[in-house]
């Protein structure tokens, strides 16, 4: 039951405000503000004395309506606790939106303090809480500068994390690399004045089906030698966004207990600029033994995540899935909310995209258009690492990476954006989680025992 200390948020659909049993002077005040149950609208509720006993919230129409709606209402209540009361709907994803909604990155100054949720009555309080620390954790990630989120301080995150997990991990850094045969982890990472390495978790019983996560763990991305400019590098802290919401996704699977055997793979690097940065024109060797001509320096997520994928698909894994921040022309194609998801098995893809779209964490499929590996053909070497013609960059940056994948099962990629330029419901502006409510929402569905 809701403490008596609590202030109720009390929900309600467009014009539901009548059939609610709200008292006479509720009503009332209501019709004097023009409150209707509008969407997103949150309306203050006078006690006698002048304090606040309460809030009306506004649902709005069923059809306008994102799953993460009562963020709204966390991100503009003061400090507090609150409960829910009225049509406030699924009262897990009603919790997880108001929490992910109030959500704050204070690590460099002092911000408002948030309000905290009781959890409704009728609700899983554990799976609230594993989907919004999920989230969190990539977000903070996310949005931490690079000054403090380089290579080693990464390294040091996913180390905490995986002792508090109870997972094991193995790192592999510098010229070891060479030597373990990850030569393209290597290349791009050895500019920087912190090593590349890659860090192998696993957890899980070695006899429940194989699941492999692969996160691109670009800390910063200059370009290389093909350097972006001042305004494309000032969200590049971000590059490191698919690590964070695999490390995410890993979290809530570990959280829940699925049946998996649980592998993350994790190449991190900063793509620096020095003397020994790798070059356009530069033809690299791989893992897999495919030779890469390097097109543009710039595509360098694809050339790590190559090296991990091909780890990952040694053991032929029954679901092998990666997410990355990979290419801009998935953002042109699909916008910053919507990530492109491809997949070797259309049903699940399906399934990804629906599941999503129950918990508001959308994705929709793109095509592995096998015509345009034209695009990436090399005079030199088995294949370029940039497309030509600058045509379908996000499907030729699926595509190369689908080379270095032939045993796993089933193989998921996500080209997400990992953030918010925008607030919205349950995402504030700034680093955020993509693809982890789907995903999770899916293995559980299939993993949960």
């Amino acid at each position: 039951m809701p403490q008596t200390s609590s202030l109720p948020i009390i929900a309600f659909e467009e014009d539901g405000l009548e059939a609610a049993g709200l008292s006479a002077t509720n009503l009332a005040w209501a019709a004097a503000n023009s409150f209707t149950g509008q969407l997103g609208r949150l309306l203050a509720l006078p006690g006698g004395a002048g304090e606040v006993t309460g809030y009306l919230f506004g649902m709005g129409k069923a059809e306008a309506r994102s799953a993460l709606v009562l963020g709204l209402a966390g991100a503009a209540l003061a400090e507090g606790d609150y409960h829910f009361e009225g049509a406030y709907g699924d009262p897990v994803l009603a919790a997880v939106g108001f929490r992910l909604g109030a959500y704050r990155f204070d690590r460099y100054r002092k911000g408002k303090p948030a309000p905290r949720l009781v959890a409704p009555a009728d609700a899983d309080a554990a799976e609230i809480d594993r989907l919004v620390d999920a989230a969190v954790l990539a977000r903070d990630l996310i949005n931490t500068p690079t000054n403090d989120l380089g290579p080693d301080a990464f390294e040091a995150a996913i180390r905490d994390f995986a002792d508090k997990s109870g997972m094991r991990l193995r790192a592999i850094v510098g010229d070891d690399l060479l030597a373990a045969n990850f030569p393209m982890i290597h290349a791009v990472g050895r500019a920087a004045t912190q090593q590349p390495r890659l860090l192998d978790l696993v957890w899980g019983d070695e006899n429940d089906p194989k699941v492999t996560l692969v996160g691109k763990g670009v800390t910063f991305d200059t370009g290389g030698l093909d350097i972006k400019s001042a305004t494309g590098m000032l969200l590049m802290k971000k590059d490191m966004g698919g690590a964070a919401n695999v490390l995410g996704l890993a979290s809530a699977v570990v959280s829940a207990g699925l049946k998996v055997r649980l592998r993350v793979l994790i190449p991190i690097v900063e793509n620096a600029i020095a003397g020994d940065s790798f070059r356009p024109g530069d033809v690299l060797p791989s893992r897999k033994g495919i030779t890469v001509e390097i097109g543009n320096t710039d595509a360098e997520g694809r050339l790590i995540l190559a090296d991990a994928l091909a780890l990952a698909d040694e053991e032929a894994p029954d679901l092998l899935i990666d997410m990355a921040t990979l290419t801009g022309a998935a953002r042109v194609a699909l916008g910053p909310e919507l990530p492109a998801l491809y997949s070797t098995d259309d049903d699940l893809a399906r399934e990804l995209m629906a599941q999503g779209l129950l918990a508001d964490d959308p994705l929709w499929q793109m095509p592995l258009w096998s015509p345009y590996d034209a695009m990436m053909k090399s005079k030199i070497a088995d294949v370029n690492n940039a497309g030509s013609g600058g045509f379908a960059g996000s499907i030729t940056a699926a595509l190369f990476m689908r080379r270095f994948v032939e045993k796993a099962r089933v193989w998921v990629h996500l080209d997400i954006m990992a953030w918010a330029p925008e607030a919205r419901p349950g995402r504030p502006v700034g680093g955020t989680d993509h693809g982890i409510r789907a995903v999770y929402g899916v293995l559980k569905k299939r993993y949960g025992g």
